[in-house]
């Protein structure tokens, strides 16, 4: 029976593995996309986000499929869908294509991770059974964020672009046909129906903020559509509100947000994912436009930040229990900042051994960050709201990596045109100069073919100095959300004397 158990445990891992890994394998390949399909820069924020932005706006609402009509099934159709989207990914020939075939991607993804989660609790009723496998489920994150870029890096060194998208369709299909085989079924009968006008207004919402942000560079930040774009999201944003505090059963039960400690986690989580995805849309790009390296150098070299962001995680909870929730994740986040404030203080040919610094600060910063934090949503709500803060810290993490790629993708991009139209570039004709404006890959390009030499210096100039900026605004985000944890829980309250029971197959929330 204890086999079964860890057979459907190994099932689950690998689902969660799949879906961690998309994102750094496509990260690693964003030069290639640049090269190969002339993806722009906003071209490449877009294709990042559209799979975090469908994965956050559904994550909350599509766990309650799987509870309602059988997890099993979810399960299987969510891999396969998401299969099938990777493998259309790779036939793709423009970016737009590629937009939305990972849009798709993330749907099927959020229908995935809830539920591997529900199979988990099924599969372990005791609790130190169930803690231990929730344990190596969460770990299994880790380990796809150490081996995205180098798995990422090997396809690309070797294959074509869309290798890193083929990489994904074995996976999810023997993935799902070890859930056909392993998988028990199960589901909760009493589990309400889908929030409709919820997922609707929320998924508007944090959608129309990320367009408006991404197409602002292009139509400037002061322009009508862009004032009228931030508008729009505040009326819908405030739509959403008023719906989920009227129905019964609602997506995001925002009265959890009434909890100073419970908004100040939660924002935590976004602020650390906010900074870790901004990071490393931009390094992937400097790593490999500006130092030249290839996809495979590029993966190893960002093996620093996944390696301290797991012994950061490590170090938190022991931290915790010394200090408590509030120091660790002010420092944390204060660590953060404070690494992006040094990489803006560094030249265009900083040694790797001084970048290693910069990603061993940001790696132990986000583990400080993210363990107490998430600890601290679960802990300061109630039980019976448990599954409520679990979704919401799925929720912010994407929400969190969503608007980093975004508002950091964007404020680059602005600095770069600018700094771009007044270097030496500007004596190029007008065609050339737009060409060269999309993005730092068309812009080496163009200044390689117009002369090389003092062009392509101001394109390596123009993009550090947006990088700067880049990284001046997320140690801004960072600061100012250490300044906002101040509202966690300080010093840990001491542990009961009386253990509390195990929990018996009966009383498993669903």
């Amino acid at each position: 029976m204890a086999s079964n158990r860890y057979a459907v445990l190994t099932v689950a891992c690998l689902a969660t593995f799949a879906i961690n890994l998309d994102t750094n394998l496509v990260n690693v390949a964003l030069p290639s996309l640049t090269r190969e399909i002339g993806a722009s820069t906003r071209d490449l924020q877009w294709v990042v986000d559209a799979y975090n932005l469908a994965f956050a706006a559904l994550v909350l609402g599509a766990g309650s499929l799987g509870d309602r009509f059988g997890r099993r099934p979810a399960l299987i159709i969510g891999l396969l869908g998401f299969g099938a989207a990777s493998g259309l990914g790779a036939l793709c020939t423009g970016s737009g294509q590629l937009t939305a075939a990972r849009a798709v991607m993330g749907v099927f993804a959020a229908l995935i991770f809830p539920t591997t989660l529900s199979i988990i609790t099924n599969a372990f009723p005791v609790r130190r059974e169930r803690a231990k496998a929730i344990g190596i489920w969460g770990a299994v994150t880790g380990v796809a964020v150490a081996t995205g870029p180098v798995i990422g890096g090997l396809l690309l060194e070797n294959f074509w672009w869309g290798s890193v998208f083929v990489a994904l369709v074995p996976v999810a299909i023997v993935t799902a046909g070890l859930a056909v085989w392993l998988v028990p079924e199960s589901r909760d009968p009493a589990a309400p129906g889908i929030d409709v006008p919820g997922v609707l207004a929320g998924s508007a919402t944090i959608g129309l903020l990320v367009y408006t942000i991404i197409e602002a560079p292009h139509r400037g930040w002061h322009a009508p559509l862009t004032i009228a774009g931030f508008a729009a999201t505040a009326v819908l944003a405030a739509v959403f509100v008023m719906i989920e505090r009227r129905v019964a059963h609602p997506m995001l039960d925002v009265s959890v947000f009434a909890t100073r400690a419970f908004t100040a986690a939660s924002m935590s989580v976004t602020v650390a994912f906010f900074a870790l995805f901004g990071f490393i849309f931009l390094v992937t790009q400097y790593f490999q436009f500006v130092r030249g390296y290839g996809p495979l150098s590029t993966g190893v070299r960002i093996l620093p930040v996944a390696g301290t962001i797991a012994a950061g995680s490590a170090a938190g909870p022991v931290l915790v229990a010394r200090f408590g929730t509030r120091p660790v994740v002010m420092t944390g986040l204060t660590l953060l900042g404070g690494s992006f404030a040094w990489i803006a203080a560094s030249p265009l040919d900083v040694s790797y051994l001084l970048i290693v610094g910069q990603m061993v600060l940001m790696g132990l910063g986000l583990g400080l960050t993210q363990v107490p934090a998430t600890e601290s949503i679960l802990s300061v709500l109630p039980p019976a709201k448990a599954g409520v803060g679990s979704a919401i810290n799925d929720a912010t993490r994407e929400a969190g990596g969503t608007l980093g790629v975004a508002v950091v993708g964007s404020v680059y991009t602005s600095i770069f045109v600018s700094h771009l139209s007044d270097s030496s570039l500007a004596q190029l004709p007008a065609g050339l100069l737009a060409q060269a404006t999309s993005s730092v890959g068309a812009a080496l390009d163009v200044a390689t073919r117009a002369g090389g030499g003092p062009l392509v210096d101001a394109v390596h100039s123009s993009f550090l100095s947006a990088f700067h900026i880049g990284c001046i605004v997320g140690a801004a985000v960072c600061w100012a959300g250490a300044l906002a944890a101040s509202a966690l829980p300080g010093r840990p309250r001491p542990l009961p004397l009386v253990a509390e029971p195990e929990a018996t197959p009966s009383s498993v929330p669903a």
